[in-house]
C-alpha cells in the first residue's frame, strides 16, 4: 500500500493573527489558496483539519473536504493525527502536514517532498530554501534548519537542529525552513505519543518533539520560498506578490 494524503491543519485562534485562515488574499480566503495548491500537486487526497465550523463552511463551499477535530491540540501535527485516525487510518502510509498559512506555496514543492519521502528512508521529511541575507538569520520570526551537508538538487540531508535564534553560528549549514512535514504513518503515531518536549515548548517549534525523541528528520531543497503569513504586514506583502 502506497497512498499519500495531505492534511492542512487550520484554526481561528492563532495568537499573532487571529482568524487568519479566513483572511482574504485577492478576494479568496487564505485557507482556500493553500487548499488549491495542495490539490494541484495531485499527490493524494486533500483535507482541512479544523475545530472551527466557520473554516469548515468556507472549505466546503469551495469544494474542499473537511475533518472536524478537537480544539485543544498543542500542535498542527497533533491535529493532523486526529484527522488521520478519523478518516484515513490504514488507507495511507504517508501523511503530509501542510501548514495553512503559506498561500503561495508551489504545487511542485509538495510533489518534490512526496517523491523524496518515497525514495529515501526516514521518519519525517521537510523542505528548506536558501537564506537570502544575514537579516533572515537574525529574524526570530523566521525558522531556520541546520543540516548535515549542503543541499543540492534532489539531496535529502539529515536535519541537525531547528531554531529561530542561535548564537555562535560558525561553519554550520543553515537554511530557511518551510512549514511542510511528511510523516510516515508509523512516525506520526509515534510522534503523538511523545510528551511535548523541552525545546518544542521553549522554541515553539513542533518539529523539536521529533528531533528530541530521535526520529530521523530529513530536509530537501526547494527553489522557491513561500511567504508565511503571521502578521497584517505579511498579509499585505503576500497579497501584492500573488497579484503580480
Amino acid at each position: 500500500m502506497k497512498n499519500t494524503a495531505i492534511i492542512i491543519p487550520a484554526r481561528l485562534k492563532a495568537k499573532r493573527l487571529p482568524n487568519k485562515p479566513l483572511a482574504k488574499i485577492n478576494n479568496l480566503p487564505m485557507i482556500i489558496h493553500v487548499l488549491n495548491r495542495a490539490k494541484e500537486s495531485k499527490v493524494g487526497e486533500v483535507f482541512v483539519a479544523t475545530p472551527d465550523y466557520e473554516i469548515a463552511k468556507v472549505v466546503e463551499q469551495n469544494r474542499g473536504k473537511v475533518i472536524l477535530t478537537r480544539a485543544d491540540h498543542f500542535s498542527g501535527s497533533d491535529r493532523v493525527y486526529e484527522a488521520y485516525m478519523k478518516k484515513l487510518k490504514d488507507n495511507v502510509d504517508l501523511i503530509i502536514n501542510l501548514q495553512g498559512d503559506m498561500p503561495n506555496i508551489k504545487a511542485d514543492s509538495i510533489v518534490k517532498l512526496e517523491k523524496l519521502m518515497r525514495k529515501n528512508s526516514c521518519d519525517v521529511g521537510t523542505l528548506a530554501s536558501h537564506i537570502k541575507n544575514k537579516e533572515e538569520i537574525a529574524n526570530p520570526n523566521i525558522v531556520k534548519v541546520q543540516t548535515d551537508k549542503d543541499l543540492k538538487g534532489d539531496d535529502f540531508s539529515k536535519a541537525r537542529d531547528f531554531f529561530r535564534i542561535k548564537k555562535d553560528l560558525n561553519l554550520e549549514i543553515i537554511y530557511h525552513h518551510i512549514g511542510i512535514y511528511a510523516f510516515t504513518n508509523n512516525a506520526l503515531k509515534k510522534y503523538v505519543k511523545f510528551a511535548r518536549s523541552k525545546l518544542e515548548i521553549e522554541r515553539n517549534l513542533e518539529q523539536m518533539r521529533a528531533m528530541e525523541n530521535n526520529l530521523v528528520v530529513k530536509v530537501g531543497l526547494s527553489n522557491f520560498l513561500p511567504q508565511g503569513v503571521d502578521s497584517e504586514d505579511d498579509l499585505k506583502r503576500v497579497s501584492r506578490e500573488m497579484l503580480a
